[in-house]
């Protein structure tokens, strides 16, 4: 479970991200739930709903982003 203090951590740095580093986030992220966002959808969504969907994914999941993963290459 997520402390007080990793919630206002988590709150600030998905506040700082661009797009391409939330898309990444997206991405890579592993919920405890399936994540299916078409690139379409991250494309086309306002960042600040994006950082808002982003944030709520984190929370139920109850696990930190780790922002330090690498990007993923294309095939």
């Amino acid at each position: 479970m997520l402390q007080a203090q990793q919630i206002d951590e988590l709150v600030c740095v998905v506040s700082a991200l661009d797009r391409e580093a939330l898309m990444q986030q997206f991405t890579c992220y592993r919920a405890t739930f399936p994540l299916d966002f078409t690139q379409e959808f991250l494309s086309a969504t306002p960042l600040e709903r994006l950082k808002h969907i982003f944030l709520a994914i984190c929370l139920q999941s109850q696990r930190m982003p780790d922002f330090n993963e690498p990007a993923p290459k294309a095939a």
